[in-house]
């Protein structure tokens, strides 16, 4: 059996604990990224999940941010927190280690600035932020082992990944110098998973909650899954569970998967 890898920013943990757990019993992903879960670590539901047979591991912060490892693989090492800014006290990154019968692969669960308004310290913030991830990245690669990209970019990499691209032009998640980072990133030797098995557009991961966005599907693929070339030659399927917008109080993020052709250890 492949291992399925898969992101999802939950939009608050506490708030959407039963939509969690029904989506965890129906996808049965081996590791899971959640981003935004919005609560400290002492208050993350981390028993309904471990009873699902999850290792819990859990980089909260008070009413926003914060993301969350859940693997079925017992953790080797975690760490919390991306390098390169002493004094960036968000709640943004989390990486684990996990072994398998060939070595080991590195996730790392991660929820990138969103920027806006681009006239204030938050655009340069983001930019830096991403460009702390490409010098963490750079590093990674030199290992050579399955390396795994997961979370909510608050990037829209290209047009066919937006509804309406000319009404984005000035936003962060859009911007040239947004996308040229991301591009960075990929140039690097990552694949963007989503990419590698489909050019189709309409695909998105994301549905604002005014304007009848989800009804009339004008959304934006922001959330994704990047792969190392050790992880990427083992891909063997990806998904987007966009039915799960559709449920009772949904966060405004759907779940995005990769199943690997890996083996657990």
């Amino acid at each position: 059996m492949p291992i399925r890898v898969a992101t999802w920013n939950v939009n608050s943990v506490r708030q959407r604990i039963d939509l969690l757990l029904t989506w965890l019993k129906e996808c049965q992903p081996d590791i899971v990224c959640l981003q935004e879960i919005k609560c400290v670590d002492e208050a993350f539901p981390r028993l309904e999940i471990e009873a699902l047979g999850y290792n819990v591991v859990t980089h909260g912060q008070k009413t926003f941010n914060g993301v969350a490892l859940l693997s079925k693989l017992k953790f080797d090492e975690t760490k919390s927190g991306l390098s390169g800014d002493d004094e960036d006290s968000h709640a943004r990154f989390l990486e684990g280690v996990v072994t398998l019968k060939q070595g080991v692969m590195r996730i790392a669960c991660l929820y990138l600035p969103n920027g806006n308004p681009v006239g204030t310290e938050k655009y340069p913030y983001k930019l830096k932020w991403m460009s702390r991830l490409l010098e963490y990245s750079k590093e990674r690669l030199k290992t050579e082992e399955p390396l795994i990209l997961a979370g909510d970019f608050n990037v829209i990499p290209h047009a066919r990944d937006v509804h309406n691209p000319a009404a984005w032009t000035e936003d962060a998640l859009f911007k040239p110098e947004t996308r040229e980072s991301f591009q960075a990133l990929l140039g690097l030797g990552l694949t963007d998973a989503l990419r590698a098995v489909t050019d189709e557009p309409g695909l998105y991961t994301f549905w604002d909650y005014q304007a009848g966005a989800w009804q009339k599907n004008q959304g934006l693929r922001i959330d994704h899954l990047l792969l190392s070339p050790q992880a990427s030659d083992r891909l063997a399927n990806v998904g987007i569970d966009s039915y799960v917008r559709a449920w009772e109080k949904p966060s405004d993020h759907v779940p995005v998967w990769a199943d690997l052709d890996l083996e657990a250890a």
